[in-house]
């Protein structure tokens, strides 16, 4: 088993979620093949894990490693706000 984390990919979630006036929701997306392409090669090669998507997605989640989670949560916070697009 492998655990896929992605950041945001370009799926219906975004609008099924009714989030398109965040700046996540509106913001550039990964290519779902992509990451399912990443994931899948993680699955076969034995690995737990995989940040999948874009280099910045995985730049992301190294940056998450160091960051205390206060700021993390202020940093989604920020990012899935309603309105936020607009800012």
């Amino acid at each position: 088993m492998t655990a896929l984390m992605p950041g945001p990919t370009d799926t219906d979630f975004f609008r099924r979620a009714d989030m398109g006036d965040t700046e996540v929701g509106s913001g550039d997306k990964d290519d779902p093949a992509k990451v399912a392409e990443q994931g899948l090669d993680a699955l076969f090669a034995g690995k737990d894990k995989v940040v999948a998507g874009s280099l910045r997605t995985r730049a992301q989640s190294v940056a998450s490693r160091i960051l205390p989670d206060s700021l993390k949560a202020e940093g989604h916070r920020h990012l899935a706000e309603p309105g936020s697009a607009d800012r």
